[in-house]
């Protein structure tokens, strides 16, 4: 038989979102829920003094100039037309310590509130912090149940149960939409977990740039990221989930193309045949298990809270030319 042609764009799209989406789905399947965790765990005890938001807040000041004259630095190198390979490292080591900067920023905004309404806001705050608990134990439970999906149904041959595919059925028994909408939750969930593991690696690793999504300081580049990686990884998402619930959404449109179709074609199918990406998933998400486990619940030292790095970026004239800057 052969393939329409939409079909084999659809398949070649899958394949490059299925690298990604294993990359970032894996690691954000475990990060997600336990970063929300840890994130309560850490989180501020009782409002920070007067004189201790100073001293804070001066040292921060003094973070800032440092980055400000590294900015600077870097202008004057780019002006001057050197914009090498060790220049582009050194303006991702910068953008990466302004982001740091700016959340701990954010820290001691969150440990002293200011204004008329600052008990309220402290209060809000620390709900806040419930409601990263609360949902990252609902999120831990549900990321374990599709791990655990992802052995039992797929993984071992042949399959040990069907798991999550008799849950939904059993929920369409008790209401006809509840087992649709308990369906649409995981893959929602799963697609979560893709930009949550995307924002975690751009941030450790540095490998590509990121601005986390914030309320009111979002850059419009940052938009157009995100978005183009759903657009990109949902279509793996689809994919995915109609082979992880391929029992409950047999003699479907979406069982039929990424079921059948996708898994007969030509040079692709034994990448689904050996379940590369379904086992991929599952190792990078026991990998940032352990990870989190290790480094996940260390909370910062005070005394290196709001410090740029152990690093520090310090630029200074090579043989007295302009525009000529090295790194220590």
């Amino acid at each position: 038989m052969r393939a329409t042609f939409p079909e084999y764009v659809v398949a070649l799209a899958t394949i490059v979102g299925s690298v990604l989406f294993t990359i970032f789905g894996g690691v954000g399947i475990a990060c997600l829920p336990l970063s929300l965790i840890f994130s309560f765990v850490r989180r501020p005890k009782a409002v920070i003094t007067r004189s201790q938001y100073i001293k804070e807040a001066t040292e921060l000041g003094k973070k800032a100039k440092e980055l400000k004259k590294a900015a600077e630095a870097l202008h004057q190198e780019e002006r001057s037309g050197n914009k090498g390979r060790k220049w582009r490292k050194n303006v991702k080591a910068v953008e990466k310590e302004l982001l740091l900067l700016e959340n701990d920023m954010n820290a001691l905004e969150e440990m002293y509130p200011q204004g008329e309404k600052a008990e309220a806001t402290w209060a809000f705050t620390v709900l806040a912090y419930i409601g990263k608990l609360i949902f990252g134990i609902v999120g831990l439970i549900v990321s374990i149940a599709w791990v655990a999906h992802i052995i039992i149904y797929l993984l071992v041959d042949p399959p040990l149960s069907s798991f999550l595919n008799e849950i939904f059925i059993k929920l369409d028994s008790v209401w006809g939409l509840l087992g649709t909408a308990a369906f649409a939750f995981f893959c929602f969930y799963l697609l979560i977990a893709v930009i949550a593991g995307e924002m975690m690696l751009g941030l450790k690793l540095v490998f590509i740039t990121i601005h986390p999504m914030k309320w009111g300081g979002t850059l419009m580049n940052s938009f157009l990221f995100n978005v183009g990686l759903i657009l990109l990884c949902s279509i793996s998402v689809i994919q995915f989930c109609a082979t992880a619930f391929a029992y409950y959404a047999q003699a479907t449109a979406a069982q039929e193309i990424f079921g059948h179709t996708l898994q007969s074609l030509r040079g692709i199918k034994y990448l689904y045949k050996y379940n590369v990406f379904q086992y991929g998933f599952v190792a990078l998400a026991i990998l940032t298990l352990f990870y989190y486990a290790l480094f996940g619940w260390r909370k910062r030292k005070p005394t290196g809270r709001f410090q740029l790095s152990t690093m520090y970026m310090i630029f200074k004239p090579l043989s007295g030319r302009a525009g000529e800057f090295s790194w220590l």
